[in-house]
């Protein structure tokens, strides 16, 4: 098999100028690593949902800075052709904006293409500085894990039109700052669409409906791996797959082809 073109922010514009979504998956190791290029993944994002998935904890909170290093590295080594997120832990970029900078670099130089961060208002700031010192950047909107306490828990976002309004105003501003992406999480379809539609950059959703840019799911909810009740915007893609592999290529596949996700199954 042919290697995969190295990956470039160039690539993704490209994917989201001419109207194909953009099919991103998280990833932990580099055995995955390797099983999601070939598959044909564009994006993987070193979640700190490996605070969930890989460590047993509650939420991503108590997710270190030096594991996020240590994930992204081992990501690294088995990727060649898909563009690499990671996302800046809690209490990693919400203090000084030296530090926040010097998190982010290290990230980088652990093999990220790319970092993210979660909210809007005050990060906006960050997102601008991270930009000038050419560190690419997406942004995070809706529900935000690393917030799920002042959020008063796992709720959808956006139900009433001041928060829309809000999630409109930040989101633009995030891209004024220079954010090259946005994830979109927990909100509802019509909103997600609407908001997405009038921006200039990709929107990645994650139980926001089909009409965004993309689609992103953890990993190992997406192959069923997960205890307990799968996530309402979640599908099983190992019914009907004889491998792993053929898992991950249907997701890309139904993901590029508008299969999925399904609004009546899996929006709000």
């Amino acid at each position: 098999m042919n290697p995969r073109p190295r990956p470039t922010l160039h690539r993704l514009r490209q994917l989201h100028a001419r109207g194909e979504p953009i099919a991103v998956l998280t990833c932990y190791d580099a055995t995955f690593a390797r099983v999601l290029d070939e598959a044909g993944v564009d994006v993987m994002l070193v979640g700190d949902s490996l605070g969930m998935v890989c460590q047993g904890q509650a939420d991503t909170l108590p997710v270190q800075m030096q594991e996020m290093i240590y994930h992204t590295a081992s990501v690294a080594r088995g990727n060649h052709g898909v563009w690499l997120i990671a996302d800046m832990p809690f209490g990693s970029y919400q203090g000084q904006q030296d530090t926040a900078i010097a998190n982010a670099v290290q990230l980088m130089q652990a093999g990220a293409h790319m970092v993210k961060v979660e909210g809007g208002g005050w990060t906006v700031s960050l997102v601008r500085a991270l930009v000038e010192r050419g560190i690419p950047v997406c942004g995070h909107l809706g529900f935000t894990p690393q917030s799920v306490h002042a959020l008063g828990g796992y709720r959808i976002q956006g139900r009433d039109e001041e928060a829309v309004e809000r999630l409109r105003l930040d989101a633009a501003a995030l891209a004024d700052a220079g954010a090259a992406m946005l994830v979109f999480e927990l909100m509802p379809s019509a909103v997600a669409r609407s908001v997405a539609q009038s921006l200039p950059i990709p929107v990645i959703g994650i139980g926001a409906g089909s009409g965004v840019g993309g689609q992103v799911l953890v990993l190992h909810d997406m192959l069923n791996l997960t205890a307990g009740r799968l996530p309402r915007y979640v599908r099983d893609f190992t019914e009907g797959s004889a491998s792993i592999q053929a898992a991950v290529r249907r997701y890309v596949e139904d993901v590029k082809s508008g299969k999925f996700p399904d609004d009546t199954a899996h929006g709000y």
